[in-house]
């Protein structure tokens, strides 16, 4: 079992004085550390236009950053969104491995193509294409990172042929991934032979179904590339020696990421479309802990939300049904004071980690 932390960059308002700039400081301070204590990945999203849920509109440079203030820890570009209208293939082939090269080849390089009508409607993208460009994107990319000349005649581009440079260092080319939020979306991947990187919480069911599929589905694939066989999902992680200030702690953090999670507009909602079949990145609920109204919450299913032997157990439950590797997210909003979500990995890396390799 892997584990990463996941950035979304959200920022609560007034967007006054320097609270950007802190939020980015902070998850620098973040991905420090986490290279310290042996965390195996950090993950940026790409997102644009989603005031407070996700200030991450560049995170090539944010990623840039990290790599120059790191020395182990992989870099996630999670994901790149597979749309002309926001990103040309060519420049992301081009970025991708300029970062790849500066990070010393640490790049893990994920897809998308949004959910949000907020994103598409407001780069004037059509729902129905997004499907058709993503997998042209997954297509052309390995070819990009690894002939010496291109050239293409496609759905969503065409261009002579050119050398695209620079190459990649990883060889053939650094692993590719695709978010996943609607169910079949890891059938997409498997049958390409990209990793299956869940950026919606799931219950455990859900995933040892998911997990199951792809593993199964992935052993007949065409690849595009590199095959990349992993399964990452995403979870909320606070640790603390005292599992009721770590309920209380961790629920607020969850609480603020699922209303800012809810004020986000989704394709489905706003546009007549069957290209998105369900919301999209959505948010865990807290579990009720004694049935009535008013009465206390818990740490959702398999979330590492509590002590360490609690986690321990979630993370142990989530290795049982195939998962590779667990994305954190660590903050939102600012809600935790940064020593608190700093002491919460010290202590996970601490109690957590080493339980686990010893149970191995």
């Amino acid at each position: 079992m892997q584990f990463g932390l996941f950035f979304e960059l959200s920022v609560p308002r007034p967007f006054t004085g320097e609270i950007e700039r802190q939020v980015f400081e902070n998850a620098l301070e973040q991905a420090r550390v986490a290279d310290e204590l042996g965390f195996d990945s950090l993950w940026a999203v790409e997102h644009h236009f989603l005031e407070e849920y996700s200030h991450c509109s560049a995170p090539e440079l944010f990623l840039t950053a990290c790599a120059m203030q790191t020395k182990r820890i992989r870099l996630g570009h999670g994901a790149v969104v597979c749309v002309p209208q926001m990103n040309h293939p060519v420049r992301v082939a081009e970025r991708a491995a300029t970062l790849d090269i500066l990070s010393r080849g640490r790049l893990e390089f994920g897809t998308a193509r949004s959910s949000t009508w907020t994103e598409l409607g407001g780069f004037q993208v059509n729902p129905d294409d997004t499907k058709k460009t993503w997998d042209e994107y997954v297509r052309v990319l390995p070819k990009m990172w690894t002939q010496e000349r291109f050239a293409h005649e496609g759905f969503s581009f065409s261009m002579p042929e050119r050398a695209i440079i620079p190459k990649p260092l990883q060889k053939p080319h650094p692993p590719m991934w695709v978010t996943v939020t609607s169910p079949g979306t890891e059938l997409d991947a498997a049958d390409r032979g990209i990793g299956c990187l869940g950026v919606a919480a799931a219950s455990y069911a859900e995933q040892e179904r998911r997990t199951a599929e792809y593993r199964r589905r992935i052993k007949l694939c065409d690849p595009v590339g590199a095959v990349n066989d992993r399964v990452a999902t995403l979870n909320f992680l606070y640790c603390h020696q005292d599992p009721q200030q770590a309920a209380s702690t961790g629920l607020l953090m969850l609480g603020v990421f699922g209303l800012l999670n809810a004020h986000l507009l989704s394709t489905r909602e706003a546009y007549p479309t069957r290209a998105y079949h369900s919301l999209g990145n959505l948010a865990p609920r807290p579990a009720t802990v004694d049935e009535s109204p008013g009465d206390r919450r818990a740490a959702p299913e398999g979330i590492a939300i509590g002590d360490p032997k609690q986690i321990v157990a979630a993370v142990k439950r989530w290795e049982s049904i195939g998962v590779d590797s667990i994305n954190f997210i660590v903050n939102a909003a600012e809600i935790l004071p940064q020593p608190q979500v700093l002491e919460s990995l010290r202590l996970f890396a601490r109690e957590v980690m080493p339980a686990l390799r010893r149970s191995k």
